[in-house]
């Protein structure tokens, strides 16, 4: 083998200096600054796409304030409605609460009126019936409705 001959050592040595700087240079001329230009491509597109993922990411959080605001604001809006209706709720119950009592009042005042009316007239028929059977004449009835409103108007005061 010809690698091998310690004769042809020198010869080859060169020769392998030779092609190490010629590669050397052909590599530092050409190949390296193709490479070196890929690589400042690919930073450059990295730092483009951080920059717009950081524009993206600012933009994003500034929209979730947006939402966090118009959400509390919708909900202090949405509690404020309900006190509101809560109140005029309560105060349409009290009006209507106070109508029925009011209502009931009159009623109970005219049944209490109308039952006082016919107490009168009961009490002068009883009371004409009770003098009818002691004195064996039937007394005069205006007469006993008179005694029967003056007996009530007597005690009532």
């Amino acid at each position: 083998m010809p690698q091998l001959d310690y004769h042809t050592f020198a010869p080859q040595l060169v020769w392998l200096a030779i092609t190490f700087v010629v590669l050397y240079v052909l590599m530092s001329r050409l190949a390296l600054p193709k490479v070196r230009g890929a690589i400042e491509g690919r930073r450059r597109h990295l730092d483009g796409d951080l920059g717009r993922a950081a524009a993206l990411k600012e933009e994003a959080e500034a929209a979730l304030a947006a939402y966090q605001k118009t959400l509390a604001e919708a909900r202090a809006s949405a509690q404020e409605t309900l006190r509101q209706t809560g109140e005029r709720l309560a105060a349409e119950a009290a009006e209507r609460q106070r109508q029925l009592a009011a209502t009931l009042a009159e009623r109970i005042a005219a049944g209490k009126e109308q039952a006082l009316g016919e107490i009168r007239g009961i009490a002068a028929e009883v009371g004409g019936a009770i003098v009818e059977k002691l004195t064996g004449a039937a007394p005069n009835a205006q007469a006993m409705t008179n005694a029967v409103a003056r007996a009530l108007n007597g005690r009532a005061a």
